[in-house]
């Protein structure tokens, strides 16, 4: 019996590609605290995986057309990663305005997933995102649709259109909107108390207000933070669920 091997390598390349971009930026999958080897290993087992379910729809391709495959495999599963960790850029962005409302942008800690400084109430909503993220299962629900991608969109089959690009870049641009959603409860409150403040030191100039105002601020924030995590897992389900929904429609894009 006979072993095509130029399709078997043919399709474990393939397979492999798609891995590796979304290996590249998808949250938990991408986090810098994992090491290489153990990145490569999770490749190695999930194309693995994956190889005995897809590779007999894999077709042998010629080999003039390997370079748009690589091309295409590779911007496509790095397009799957972005999108789903949209959610994750927003809650840095979050992070970030808070630190400033609560007078925490000057403490600074090295962040680890990132490996550059960050705010402390950046890092701590970056920890409980991945927390929720993690609880909730999510890396399973991206498992699952890039397994679901080789059965509706094959290799061979991806065409990365003008509206593919423009949907990329449309989940980039919902970050701020996300970090506004997530903040908006704090930032309310503690600009609410900017207003507050400002009035009473015009109605009481002797006040030391530009004593007490950060203070105030940084408790109240704390005390609204508090109040509010609690539906953080709702608020953040809803939000996972709609980053893989918009997987599924770059995945119609590029049919």
């Amino acid at each position: 019996m006979d072993i095509a091997l130029p399709k078997i390598l043919g399709a474990v390349m393939i397979i492999g590609l798609r891995v590796s971009g979304l290996m590249l930026f998808a949250p938990f999958f991408s986090n810098a605290v994992i090491p290489p080897r153990v990145k490569i290993i999770l490749v190695i087992a999930m194309t693995a995986l994956l190889y005995p379910a897809f590779s007999p729809h894999i077709q042998t391709l010629d080999f003039s057309k390997w370079p748009m495959i690589v091309a295409t495999e590779t911007v496509l599963g790095l397009a799957i990663g972005v999108t789903t960790y949209v959610v994750f850029e927003g809650v840095q962005v979050a992070g970030q305005m808070l630190s400033i409302q609560m007078g925490y942008s000057l403490v600074n800690i090295l962040d680890p997933n990132t490996q550059v400084e960050s705010t402390v109430v950046a890092f701590f909503h970056q920890s409980m995102a991945m927390l929720i993220f993690l609880s909730l299962d999510v890396h399973h629900w991206i498992l699952r649709a890039v397994a679901h991608s080789f059965d509706y969109l094959p290799p061979g089959t991806v065409t990365l259109n003008p509206m593919f690009a423009k949907a990329v870049l449309h989940e980039g641009a919902i970050v701020l909107e996300l970090g506004i959603q997530i903040a908006a409860p704090v930032l309310a409150a503690t600009l609410l108390m900017d207003l507050i403040l400002g009035l009473l030191g015009k109605a009481s100039p002797q006040m030391p207000l530009m004593l007490l105002g950060p203070a105030v601020k940084s408790m109240l924030g704390v005390l609204v933070l508090t109040a509010t995590i609690g539906y953080w897992p709702a608020v953040f389900a809803k939000y996972f669920a709609q980053s893989i929904s918009y997987t599924e429609q770059l995945l119609h894009l590029a049919h």
